[in-house]
């Protein structure tokens, strides 16, 4: 059993061993080389713990290490590089990507022969009554019969395929040789709707589709779908002469083979910088002879009017512009200044509202003289224990609706007041959020409360009686100040917690109702983590990761600031630093 047990844990570390060597590799491949290190780094350091003797107890802290690199380190060093960054709508991949696909992507190419006479016929090998996507096509260019087989990536970024590429033989007879392989046309006449099958060693690949063949049109969706969106799309054919043809979807619907050109090629021009004459890589057009010119992290090109025309984006580093735009813009600062002090208020009200109501339950609970209070205590943790999603939903839709809900109809009817615009009106939508916070989070503060309470000495409070101090003063000389002692660093982190509490001003509000006049999509119960996740996912021009990540280090910096600052005043630890 033991031995059993030790193959099985040495199986477990190999294929631990492929699974991170295959990641970073990978990942390396697809030009995510900093995470890709980081696979490799974690690693060298799992194998040297493992068959190092010294580093034996460094084992056990294995998987915590992974992790830490992995979901906390990874991530910092991730959004202070992409602060630094357009990476954003149309700016999500590297420049090198850009140009490859504007050199090989089908989309920028164009026909050079309009009236090419062309047919084709596509020949599947079939599994029992099903067909395959084992194919290879027949051409008729101009009257000129041609052999292609299935085509072949020869450009791919990952699992993407940019270009595809296969090449035309012409057919002479009723024998093919091609790639050292012999295909058998039966029967060959010359004319391509005569031809049944064609042979090669064991397969035959039978007659599936035509587009001038109206028997064979029962195939078109499984053609259009499974071989020409999947193969043929990024396909080209080229022929001896190096003439290159491509499927395209004519104005009337059809799906024909054209004539096609690139429509941008790689130059060199002579450039002279810091008193030297080198070469300066240029992409041109080759339709207009044009320069594509390169600007803001982009690719332009020139059209009939002059115009610049924007092609492709590509991530460019823009230094400290994502910084400088919450200062200088005034559409962003404005809104931005705005936001941040409704985000400390918000967290700062959250606390101090909720402890205000925890607090004196906390005080009822721990009165030996109340009956039940286990009962009391139970039903009070309620809306600490259910879902926050549910409580959440339940206030929007069950309470706080504008229309049905039951405040706006049925209590606030009943002393004669108006309904309330919890959704539309920038004050009560702040106050609405307030209120589903502090349901959710009194129970907490009662909770320790009460358990900084029952820390409190009976002879501190006996000896105050003797004194003469009544309730109130016992209150505020000896149980406030003790609970304050005990639950202050609770209260910081909790602060800290409500400053990005993204859940409640997103399921309550969604962070509306809208500030007007503001270029990025802000609303009155914003706050920054909610005002960021807007900028990265639901920005109304388009994600904008870089500035959104920009914001990212300042809501660290800020938070960390603000708790540092409560620590210090608060004395929080101050017993750990003596």
């Amino acid at each position: 059993m033991k031995h059993l047990l030790k193959f099985f844990l040495w199986c477990i570390f190999v294929l631990m061993n492929i699974f991170f060597f295959w990641g970073a590799s990978f990942l390396i491949q697809n030009a995510y080389y900093e995470l890709g290190i980081v696979f490799f780094v974690l690693l060298f350091l799992i194998d040297f713990f493992i068959f190092n003797p010294r580093a034996y107890p460094y084992r056990y802290i294995a998987p915590a290490l992974a992790l830490l690199f992995i979901l906390v380190l990874y991530p910092i060093y991730f959004t202070v590089k992409v602060a630094f960054t357009n990476y954003g709508t149309g700016h999500y991949m590297p420049r090198q990507e850009a140009i490859e696909r504007l050199l090989y992507d089908p989309n920028y190419t164009y026909i050079i022969e309009e009236d090419l006479d062309s047919n084709y016929k596509i020949f599947v090998i079939y599994d029992g009554i099903n067909p395959t996507e084992d194919f290879i096509i027949v051409f008729n260019l101009d009257g000129k019969p041609f052999l292609a087989e299935k085509p072949t990536p020869i450009r791919r970024k990952g699992k993407e395929i940019l270009l595809s590429e296969s090449f035309l033989y012409p057919i002479n007879s009723e024998y093919v040789q091609m790639n050292n392989r012999t295909y058998h046309l039966v029967p060959w006449t010359g004319e391509l709707q005569d031809l049944k099958i064609i042979t090669i060693e064991d397969k035959a690949y039978k007659a599936f589709y035509s587009p001038k063949d109206e028997f064979l049109q029962v195939n078109s969706p499984f053609f259009k779908s499974r071989i020409a969106q999947q193969y043929l799309y990024r396909a080209d054919f080229v022929d001896q002469q190096g003439n290159r043809y491509a499927l395209r979807i004519s104005s009337a619907g059809e799906w024909h083979f054209a004539k096609i050109e690139r429509l941008y090629r790689l130059g060199y021009d002579e450039s002279f910088e810091n008193g030297k004459i080198g070469l300066k890589m240029t992409i041109y057009n080759n339709k207009t002879g044009n320069k594509v010119t390169e600007k803001d992290g982009a690719f332009y090109d020139t059209n009939e009017n002059g115009e610049s025309v924007f092609l492709l984006g590509f991530i460019d580093y823009v230094g400290s512009k994502n910084f400088l735009r919450i200062v200088k813009d005034p559409k962003v600062s404005g809104p931005f200044l705005q936001i941040f002090l409704w985000t400390f208020l918000w967290a700062l009200l959250s606390v101090v509202l909720s402890l205000a109501v925890g607090l004196p339950f906390a005080l009822i609970l721990n009165d030996k003289n109340v009956k039940g209070r286990n009962l009391y205590r139970t039903l009070l943790i309620i809306p600490w224990a259910i879902p926050v999603f549910i409580s959440a939903l339940v206030w929007r839709n069950g309470l706080l609706n504008e229309s049905y809900g039951l405040i706006n109809k049925f209590l606030l009817p009943l002393f004669g007041l108006n309904p309330i615009r919890w959704m539309n009106d920038a004050f009560w939508a702040r106050v609405g959020v307030l209120l589903v916070n502090i349901w959710l989070t009194f129970p907490y503060m009662m909770t320790i409360s009460l358990g900084a309470l029952q820390g409190i000495p009976p002879e501190l409070y006996e000896v105050a009686m003797i004194d003469g101090a009544g309730r109130f003063k016992r209150f505020t000389a000896i149980t406030f100040p003790f609970i304050m002692a005990v639950i202050a660093p609770l209260l910081v982190s909790s602060f800290a917690f409500s400053f990005n509490n993204f859940t409640i001003i997103y399921l309550i509000t969604a962070g509306g109702p809208p500030i007007p006049g503001s270029t990025t999509p802000t609303g009155y119960t914003d706050i920054l983590i909610s005002y960021v996740y807007k900028l990265a996912f639901e920005a109304g021009r388009g994600q904008d990761f870089g500035f959104a990540s920009a914001i990212s280090i300042m809501i660290f910096f800020l938070v960390g600031g603000i708790s540092f600052l409560n620590f210090k005043f608060s004395g929080a630890f101050e017993e750990v630093g003596r």
